[in-house]
């Protein structure tokens, strides 16, 4: 169930503004080359996802737009850049939502460190800010796409997946 919270957000029935109405975000393709591919995982199996950001109502709220994305499976969260590298290379996730502001380490830095260990790893960043004033580092990072969090929804997901190859990095 939604409804439409302060500010005209589309808020779901656990209070977060995430994931609701609207439908997928519109590409704006910056090119910057970086390998992206799948992990080898047998056919048919669900797509793990990793979770980091470092406030908890927002990784709460990610697990929620997760369970209503048909192929993908919450596999763990962090809460901070170094966290998330050690589950990374624990639980070997085929997508990691990342928070690009984070104490102790930057999502950033923490994509950056991802990727060059595990390629075929695709990293979606998310944040609040708006497309235009992302940090310069973030489309330079190696993550795949960035999504402003008022925006993650299951279809948001899906369209980034399946655009993980292209070739240029994906903002909405």
């Amino acid at each position: 169930m939604t409804s439409v919270g302060e500010g005209g957000h589309t808020q779901g029935s656990d209070g977060s503004t995430l994931g609701g109405g609207g439908g997928a975000c519109d590409a704006e393709g910056v090119t910057t080359p970086h390998a992206v591919g799948s992990p080898g995982r047998p056919a048919g199996a669900p797509r793990t996802v990793l979770v980091v950001d470092d406030q908890a109502p927002f990784r709460s709220a990610a697990r929620a737009v997760l369970r209503r994305l048909d192929g993908f499976e919450f596999a763990g969260e962090a809460s901070s850049g170094p966290e998330a590298i050690e589950l990374v290379d624990r639980l070997r996730p085929a997508l990691v939502l990342m928070d690009i502001n984070m104490p102790q380490m930057s999502g950033i830095e923490a994509t950056r460190t991802i990727v060059a260990a595990h390629p075929e790893i695709v990293v979606i960043l998310c944040s609040t800010y708006d497309a235009a004033d992302l940090p310069p580092a973030a489309s330079a990072s190696g993550a795949a796409a960035y999504v402003n969090k008022e925006r993650l929804a299951a279809d948001t997901i899906r369209r980034l997946w399946d655009e993980r190859g292209s070739g240029s990095f994906v903002s909405c």
